[in-house]
């Protein structure tokens, strides 16, 4: 999330959030997924629910404990967004300043982009969270557009009344750190009552990756794979309970090679099921 690559015309950090539309894991532009990984997310609409399979529908079957919360999925970045560059670069206001409407997003060195991995999870984890009863809406539609902006991601989980809202994320640091890691909200102005709540649910979703994936804390960033920040506006500009999540380093080889694996990406979004399973259980 951190690497924009593609988009002469937007810089700085690759992460995106926030709205109506979504922004999703997003790079390199008409890049494809390496061979192999070519597994195809489901393709059910934004709010349409499905059953899911997999360990952790098989273990809950018996019961919904989710059943009728609102949960927000923002997948980062989006497909289009590197050819795209004057719209993206945009400037929207951020509860505390401005910055881009959204950005490209990072890849792994073979090629599979942020975007890419950030829709095929949240497109697992939403099956999943429906077969247990929650009501789920995705931040985009696709992952062919452009944006939404970081703002209007945002908007969607407060016009939603979200119970809980996460954004997914891989990021593009430097190859030799690995890991993942939350990133919690800090008190902006509007979003200062849902600090406290947001901390809970990156706990709980901290925890139950970590256990679910075998995936290390990040050996670059944050403190126990927490970190707390107030220049990210899908952060600033929410009412409700939410956090975002570097799934792991996607320039790391290691990390990368869990990152290109479908199976393992549906591990991580189990993972992330339970999780919010504990936070609103």
């Amino acid at each position: 999330m951190r690497i924009q690559r593609g988009g002469p015309a937007v810089a700085g950090l690759a992460l995106c959030l926030g709205a109506l539309v979504a922004c999703g894991g997003g790079s390199s532009g008409g890049k494809a997924s390496p061979a192999g990984d070519t597994a195809a997310p489901p393709t059910a609409g934004a709010t349409t629910g499905t059953s899911a399979g997999g360990p952790l529908a098989s273990k809950r079957s018996g019961g919904h404990p989710l059943a009728g919360k609102v949960v927000v999925i923002d997948p980062g970045h989006n497909g289009g967004n590197a050819s795209h560059p004057r719209e993206i670069a945009k400037q929207v206001y951020v509860g505390n300043g401005t910055k881009e409407c959204d950005t490209t997003g990072t890849d792994t060195v073979s090629g599979y982009s942020e975007h890419a991995f950030t829709w095929d999870v949240s497109n697992r984890l939403a099956k999943i969270l429906r077969s247990q009863g929650a009501k789920v809406t995705l931040t985009r539609k696709n992952d062919t557009g452009v944006g939404p902006c970081v703002n209007q991601r945002a908007a969607v989980g407060n016009d939603l009344h979200a119970d809980a809202a996460i954004s997914i994320h891989g990021d593009g640091a430097a190859a030799s750190g690995h890991g993942f890691h939350i990133i919690e909200p800090l008190a902006v102005g509007k979003n200062a009552k849902i600090v406290a709540p947001s901390a809970k649910l990156g706990t709980a979703l901290r925890d139950a990756y970590h256990s679910g994936t075998g995936i290390s804390y990040s050996t670059y960033l944050g403190t126990k794979a927490i970190d707390k920040r107030s220049d990210l506006g899908g952060l600033n500009m929410s009412t409700v309970p939410k956090v975002f999540i570097e799934c792991g380093n996607m320039r790391n080889k290691g990390d990368a090679a869990k990152m290109t694996s479908a199976s393992f990406r549906q591990r991580m979004a189990e993972s992330l099921a339970k999780g919010f399973d504990d936070y609103l259980g």
